[in-house]
């Protein structure tokens, strides 16, 4: 008895759209023998109907520019989008919802601004939404989250969350590049856009770390009150000074639990080199999650590419075509999560490095030990180095740990010294 059909109506043929479409085909009877239902991909939203594709669809498939396509057919079961961007997907995946259609989407920036409530739309209609890929890739953080660790208080998420800042500071550390070569090589190779705004500012990986909050603290985190920072003034003389020292710069996305408050954010820090996620080089993520049960687990694969994420969405769409009537949007019960209480940026604790470029006479160093010691800032460890062509020097200081605030105040007053020759430079310290 040939098995029955599920109909996937598709938003986007670009990267992660073919791969999707190609896992489909190649891995049909063993898509089968695991769901006990076929895949068919009924009809593909595209925006140029002549565009040359990556990938050619079954006969069986039809191309379409029009939305309504794909939510209005009656045959169509899940909405997969895969179209990036905003409004539109928010949109389509609202249409979809209120059409009784489950949706699929790796849409990390809508999750993060909209994520509310298209999940509050869902559960109104005793719908699926679902979002495998819109984190790490291939990397199964979600259903982790969601399922596995379902029973855990995650206290701790400290990830590698976006594969082009990652290879551009490897490159850095491993060649001496700096940061516009490095870029330059990661556009060459494909892993950057042509703007990589979202990617090396940050905010790529802001959006992930607002949808993993949600899953692993049941509280909702918006945008705006995560600290985000981003790599573009990283220098290859601060890699090189950290990793003589034993660190390694990373852009890390964080999010502790401090006795009930959230503190949250995405910038780059240092790493002890023999820190599990400072050995993660290159386009790949990884992501070190720490439950009050299970303890650390570190997940580590491609973040990104059409295989890899298009197998993300493959397992989203299995997921609720197991689900029956309850499908598992949130990994909660409730309709709308709580506001998290955040632990104000200021307040934070981190340990830190400092470097500062001054002229190189006597009293300098005395005089910024001095702010420090006025700001509750205690030194670990101090080196000076080489003077610069235009006789300026660095001096680099290692702290123990100070509150943000504190760092904030003295890096303000020792900026404004007549010594001082160019702007502070200043990271956290992650253990």
């Amino acid at each position: 008895m040939e098995p029955s059909v599920i109909h996937l109506g598709l938003a986007g043929l670009g990267t992660v759209g073919s791969g999707l479409v190609r896992i489909i085909e190649e891995n049909g009877d063993w898509i089968a023998r695991r769901l006990g239902r076929r895949l068919q991909v009924k009809a593909i939203l595209v925006r140029d109907m002549d565009k040359p594709r990556p990938i050619t669809p079954s006969p069986s498939t039809h191309l379409t520019t029009n939305p309504a396509d794909l939510y209005t057919d009656p045959d169509i079961d899940i909405v997969v989008e895969l179209t990036g961007g905003i409004d539109f997907p928010r949109r389509l995946i609202t249409e979809a919802l209120q059409h009784g259609k489950s949706v699929v989407t790796a849409n990390k920036a809508l999750l993060a601004e909209h994520g509310p409530e298209l999940f509050e739309l869902a559960a109104s209609r005793g719908l699926g939404l679902y979002y495998e890929a819109s984190v790490a890739g291939g990397i199964p953080v979600i259903q982790t989250l969601k399922e596995s660790l379902a029973g855990n208080r995650i206290k701790d998420i400290t990830g590698i969350l976006n594969g082009t800042a990652n290879f551009i500071l490897s490159e850095m550390t491993q060649h001496g590049e700096d940061f516009a070569t490095a870029l330059a090589k990661a556009q060459e190779k494909g892993y950057a856009e042509a703007d990589p705004t979202l990617d090396v500012d940050g905010w790529d990986a802001a959006h992930k770390l607002v949808i993993l909050i949600r899953l692993a603290t049941g509280q909702d985190v918006p945008l705006p009150a995560l600290v985000v920072q981003g790599i573009r003034n990283v220098t290859a003389q601060d890699i090189a000074l950290a990793r003589e020292f034993g660190y390694r710069v990373k852009l890390v996305a964080q999010m502790r639990d401090k006795s009930g408050r959230i503190q949250a954010g995405v910038y780059p820090a240092l790493l002890p080199e023999d820190h599990i996620l400072a050995k993660v080089d290159g386009p790949f993520n990884a992501i070190l999650l720490e439950g009050n049960a299970v303890g650390p687990i570190m997940l580590y694969g491609q973040g990104a590419g059409d295989l890899p994420t298009g197998s993300a969405v493959l397992a989203d769409i299995l997921a609720l075509a197991r689900s029956g009537s309850c499908p598992n949007n949130t990994g909660f019960l409730e309709t709308r999560l709580p506001q998290a209480q955040i632990l104000a940026p200021e307040l934070t604790v981190f340990r830190h490095y400092f470097r500062f470029t001054v002229v190189d006479k006597p009293g300098v160093v005395a005089a910024i030990a001095g702010v420090m010691g006025e700001s509750n800032i205690s030194i670990a460890q101090m080196v000076q180095r080489g003077a610069n062509a235009d006789s300026s020097v660095p001096i680099v200081f290692f702290t123990h740990s100070a509150q943000m605030r504190d760092v904030e105040r003295a890096l303000s007053t020792i900026a404004a010294f007549s010594f001082v020759v160019a702007k502070p430079v200043h990271y956290r310290i992650l253990a």
